[in-house]
């Protein structure tokens, strides 16, 4: 029996492969008539900076400062993630409707994609690959590699090219 795919979970960082990577999400849906739900992790602030921020300025500043800063990455990627969306639907109403959901997560990538796929259960996850040092992959992992190897949901890897780089995003 083939596999039924009606929801695709497309993670990403908003890196410079993104719209590679989007397409593949979207070609994806298209073709087995699925929705998209977007997904794009901000890091939480490491102990080690809190830590290094303390001395120059009270909690309540480092704070804001933070807050500000995760409201500002959050609006930044769901501008692009809606660019994307429209650079690649045009007028396509149908296509527009595929993407049902951007969520912007804080929190641990890796931890965070998988949480998220356990909350909206999807048939498939798509995220990108960048070239990484087998040495680099061993000692730092990336976020598609513990994905990958975590989920129990198929996991689509598009590998992006290298220097890949598109006007505009």
């Amino acid at each position: 029996m083939l596999p039924n795919i009606k929801k695709i979970l497309y993670a990403t960082g908003m890196g410079a492969g993104a719209p590679h990577v989007f397409r593949y999400a979207l070609t994806m849906a298209k073709k087995h008539d699925a929705e998209i739900v977007a997904v794009s992790v901000v890091e939480t602030l490491s102990e080690f900076a809190q830590n290094l921020l303390a001395p120059y300025m009270p909690a309540e500043q480092r704070e804001e400062i933070h807050k500000q800063a995760q409201e500002s990455s959050r609006e930044k990627l769901r501008e692009r993630i809606n660019q994307l969306c429209t650079k690649e639907c045009g007028n396509d109403e149908q296509c527009l409707k595929r993407l049902i959901d951007i969520r912007i997560e804080e929190g641990a990538p890796a931890q965070t994609i998988l949480e998220v796929a356990k909350d909206i259960n999807p048939d498939l996850i798509i995220m990108g690959a960048h070239r990484h040092t087998a040495l680099a992959d061993a000692i730092l992992g990336t976020t598609t590699r513990k994905v990958l190897h975590s989920s129990a949901i198929p996991v689509l890897v598009v590998r992006i090219p290298e220097g890949f780089h598109e006007e505009g995003f």
